[in-house]
C-alpha cells in the first residue's frame, strides 16, 4: 500500500513534470503562432502571387471596383512607370498596359510609381511619386477613363521640406472628404530607401497641400517589435464613424510586415489591432522575407487585401481575404 508521504513524493516530483510539459506546449503554440501567414480571421490566396512572374517586379498597388470589374494601377519596375490590369475576380488580371511614364521633361520623374486613384468629380484622379537623384517626391494627374492620363502640373504637388520627410515624399493614399469639401492625403516620409513615418496634408484642388502641423501623424508603436524600426505605405478607408489605417511596419529596413489601426479623426488616437501583423511572410514561399503595401476593398461580404511580398530580389502582388466586415477590434 502506498502512503500518503509517498503520494506526497510523486505529487512533489509530479508537479514541475506537469508544469514542464504545459510550458512546453505553450511554447510550442507560440511558435506556431508566430509562424502563422495570417491572423485576425484573415487567409492568403492559394492562387497568390497573383500578378508578377514574368512580368518582373510588381509592386505598391492602388485598386478600384466599377460594377464588376476591379482596376488595378500598378508599380511596375523595369518600365519604371504605373500600368493597369483588370479583373473580374482579384485574382486573374489581363495584360498590363503602361497607362503613366517616365517624364524627361522634368527632372523629378526618372521612375513613377505608387500610385493612389480614386474617382471623383467624374474624373480618375492620381496621386503618384516620382523619382530621381536618390529623392521622391508626389506629382497629379487626371483621366476620363483611367486610361490616358493628364499630369496637372510639371513641377510636384508635395516635396520634402519637414526635418522628419529629409529627402524623399512618397506613396500617396488620398480621400476626398465631402463634408469639408477637402482632399486628404496620407503620405510617407523620410529616407529614400524606405521612408520612416506617416504624415498628412489636405488640399481644396489636389494640387496645393498644407500639411497638419510639423510632425508625423503615425509612427513606430513603442516596444513592438515587428514595427520599431519604422511604418509607412499606408493605406486609409473611411468606416462606420471613423477611419482603418492598413500599413507596413518593418522590424529593419529589409523585413516588414502588414498592420491595421484604427482612429476617429484619421489624425489622433490610433488603436492598433491586438493581433497586428495581420499578414506575415510565408517561410519558404515567395513572399518569405516581406510583405508591403496593403490595399484593402470590401465587396459587401469580404475584404478582398492586395499586398507585394519579396523573396530575395522578385517581388510580387498576392491577395489576402477576410470573411466578414467586423476586424476584430
Amino acid at each position: 500500500m502506498t502512503s500518503r508521504r509517498s503520494h506526497r513524493l510523486i505529487a512533489l516530483f509530479a508537479m514541475p513534470l506537469v508544469a514542464f510539459l504545459l510550458g512546453a506546449k505553450a511554447r510550442c503554440r507560440g511558435q506556431d503562432e508566430s509562424k502563422a501567414e495570417t491572423v485576425a480571421g484573415w487567409r492568403k490566396s492559394p492562387k497568390s502571387p497573383v500578378l508578377g512572374g514574368d512580368l518582373g517586379t510588381c509592386f505598391d498597388v492602388s485598386v478600384l471596383k466599377g460594377g464588376d470589374v476591379y482596376r488595378m494601377w500598378f508599380s511596375w519596375r523595369p518600365k519604371k512607370s504605373i500600368a493597369l490590369v483588370e479583373s473580374l475576380d482579384g485574382v486573374v488580371w489581363s495584360k498590363p498596359v503602361v497607362v503613366l511614364g517616365r517624364n524627361h521633361r522634368t527632372d523629378w520623374e526618372d521612375d513613377v510609381n505608387r500610385p493612389v486613384v480614386i474617382h471623383q468629380g467624374g474624373l480618375y484622379r492620381m496621386w503618384y511619386t516620382g523619382q530621381a537623384r536618390d529623392k521622391s517626391w508626389i506629382g497629379y494627374a487626371t483621366s476620363r477613363d483611367g486610361k490616358a492620363w493628364k499630369r496637372e502640373s510639371d513641377r510636384p504637388v508635395l516635396s520634402a521640406e519637414k526635418p522628419w520627410e529629409k529627402v524623399a515624399v512618397m506613396c500617396p493614399h488620398v480621400l476626398f472628404d465631402d463634408q469639408a469639401g477637402l482632399y486628404r492625403m496620407w503620405y510617407s516620409g523620410g529616407e529614400q530607401y524606405e521612408p520612416d513615418a506617416i504624415g498628412h496634408a489636405t488640399s481644396k484642388d489636389g494640387l496645393s497641400w498644407v500639411r497638419h502641423g510639423d510632425d508625423p501623424v503615425f509612427g513606430p508603436g513603442p516596444g513592438l517589435a515587428w514595427e520599431k524600426d519604422r511604418v509607412t505605405a499606408c493605406q486609409v478607408i473611411r468606416r462606420g464613424d471613423g477611419y482603418l489605417m492598413f500599413y507596413i511596419g518593418f522590424r529593419d529596413r529589409d523585413h516588414a510586415q502588414i498592420g491595421v489601426a484604427r482612429s476617429k479623426d484619421g489624425l489622433t488616437g490610433w488603436r492598433r489591432h491586438p493581433a497586428n501583423p495581420i499578414i506575415r511572410p510565408g517561410e519558404g514561399r515567395w513572399d518569405q522575407d516581406a510583405v508591403y503595401k496593403p490595399y484593402a476593398i470590401f465587396d459587401g461580404r469580404k475584404w478582398l487585401l492586395w499586398y507585394n511580398g519579396r523573396r530575395g530580389g522578385s517581388e510580387q502582388i498576392g491577395l489576402a481575404t477576410h470573411e466578414g466586415e467586423d476586424l476584430g477590434f
